[in-house]
């Protein structure tokens, strides 16, 4: 897997969502940084790591894990956003003595319902690459098929030019085999005991009260805060707020 690593100290681990790459919680590192060592990462399929990866949480889990391994690292603080965050969970349920504490923005561990990723997904793949000349009738493109702009701005941050064509830092086709395993989620009977927050966007739907048995279920010892006029995109919309979260929850393990 591809990753940065920058700083000394206790081990965070930033894991982006899906369709992003290393660079989402960029700001955050920033924040954690003079305090923590920092490792963000590129998940399979996605940006500088390696494609036609088929996905599921397990699977991801351990490649995270082989990770810390090969840097020589015992334990670590997971911070994960949507499907990120479902990934340190999956490495919290699997591999428990390896981690020291998680941070879960804006998703739960849930299977959920065909959402309107998969109208996202199908858009992106329809996308003619061949003919676009510029990134504005990318955007327009995308919004033209009911993506809202904030969505569209955040895609196209993954679409770069190689040669004479527009190509995407993710491999869209794998994205759209493993659907099902992303939305899913495999875990019913494990439980991770350590320290865990949850920090959910207000306007999200991610995260709904109805959720909250199958939380703390798995979960028992998490803690949670909300963001309010932020949705799913909270570490974006509310950056300095989500950061100094994070960074207070990390702080009081350290205590």
């Amino acid at each position: 897997m591809h990753f940065i690593s920058s700083s000394q100290g206790p081990v965070v681990v930033l894991i982006h969502g899906l369709f992003g790459d290393l660079d989402n919680l960029k700001a955050l590192a920033k924040t954690l940084e003079p305090h923590y060592r920092v490792i963000r990462l590129d998940v399979p399929n996605h940006g500088k790591s390696e494609h036609g990866v088929a996905m599921n949480y397990p699977l991801l889990a351990d490649k995270v894990i082989t990770l810390l391994n090969d840097e020589g690292i015992d334990q670590a603080h997971l911070v994960g956003h949507s499907m990120g965050g479902k990934i340190a969970m999956a490495m919290a349920l699997d591999h428990p003595t390896r981690i020291k504490s998680v941070v879960i923005a804006d998703i739960a561990p849930i299977a959920y319902s065909t959402s309107n990723t998969q109208q996202v997904l199908d858009t992106i793949l329809s996308l003619p690459l061949a003919q676009i000349k510029d990134r504005r009738e990318a955007q327009a493109y995308l919004m033209n098929k009911g993506i809202d702009e904030h969505t569209a701005l955040f895609l196209l941050k993954s679409l770069i030019r190689q040669a004479n064509q527009f190509v995407w830092k993710m491999d869209v086709k794998q994205l759209r085999l493993s659907y099902a395993n992303i939305i899913g989620w495999p875990y019913q009977d494990k439980s991770y005991t350590g320290p865990s927050l949850c920090i959910r966007g207000e306007k999200s739907d991610y995260v709904k009260k109805e959720y909250t048995q199958d939380i703390i279920r798995q979960f028992p010892a998490i803690e949670a805060r909300t963001i309010l006029e932020a949705g799913h995109w909270l570490h974006a919309q509310k950056p300095s707020l989500f950061n100094r979260l994070v960074k207070d929850f990390l702080d009081k393990q350290a205590n």
